[in-house]
């Protein structure tokens, strides 16, 4: 009975404080679209800064009345979750806590703090860096036109530009979380650093692999992914490898 009843306020405990993150999801979801535009202006930025001294005139378009209030809602809701996860994220680890010794806390703050930061940094890098390359790349492609022929010229869609900067940020954050899987994934004992060594090869490949699949076709986007990923394995295994000669310290001190 004690376990049903301790079983059952874990529940409780555990869907208090989802519900607590959903709640400050949906209040950042209201205030993101109340400045909407704002952060559309913001997210459009790479955009605007690559074609601000292109003798065409630019801008973009929206082809179905309500594009624009769709677009919007996405803009809210993107903005609302990328605010919302680390909330999301302290609530989890305020549920198992209690649960951990001190030395096991100590152990999974630091992946409590990086899981943001290295977020951060791959939208850091598609928004200074990987977008402005890709813009520039496909606007090579555009033509001025003869006698003969017609121009060929960008008319870049509000939803879909938003959807591609949105897809990249999202890509490169969950994908900049690698140093954080494989460093879990060894303490446990599932990896360790000669494993990597090893298999380093057949990662290479998976990178590139899944840089074509999470990034458009284009081979700006997939080498500005799959670089700093393979930069993040090396660095997993460098780390890693500090993890397991620190329990050997930890092993020798205890017997």
């Amino acid at each position: 009975m004690a376990d049903g009843n301790s079983f059952t306020s874990h529940f409780a405990e555990l869907r208090s404080r989802l519900l607590n993150s959903l709640i400050f999801i949906f209040i950042a979801f209201i205030i993101s679209y109340i400045f909407a535009e704002q952060i559309y202006n913001f997210l459009v930025d790479p955009y605007a800064q690559a074609v601000k001294d292109d003798q065409n005139s630019r801008r973009l378009i929206f082809t179905a009345l309500h594009e624009t209030f769709i677009t919007y809602i996405k803009v809210a809701f993107f903005s609302a979750v990328f605010l919302g996860s680390p909330v999301l994220l302290i609530q989890i680890y305020k549920f198992i806590a209690p649960g951990l010794y001190k030395n096991e806390k100590k152990a999974i703050l630091p992946y409590l703090i990086s899981t943001p930061i290295l977020f951060l940094l791959g939208g850091f890098l598609v928004y200074y860096l990987v977008m402005p390359l890709a813009i520039k790349f496909f606007l090579s492609f555009e033509t001025l036109g003869s006698n003969s022929t017609l121009p060929i010229q960008l008319e870049a869609k509000v939803n879909e530009y938003l959807s591609l900067i949105m897809r990249l940020i999202f890509a490169f954050g969950i994908s900049f979380q690698l140093p954080i899987l494989l460093n879990l994934l060894a303490r446990i004992g599932i990896v360790n650093s000669n494993y990597l060594k090893t298999r380093r090869r057949y990662v290479i490949v998976i990178i590139f692999a899944l840089a074509a699949i999470l990034t458009p076709p284009d081979p700006i986007t997939q080498v500005g992914l799959a670089i700093p990923l393979l930069l993040l394995y090396e660095l997993s295994i460098f780390t890693v490898k500090f993890i397991e000669k620190k329990k050997e310290k930890e092993n020798l001190e205890d017997a």
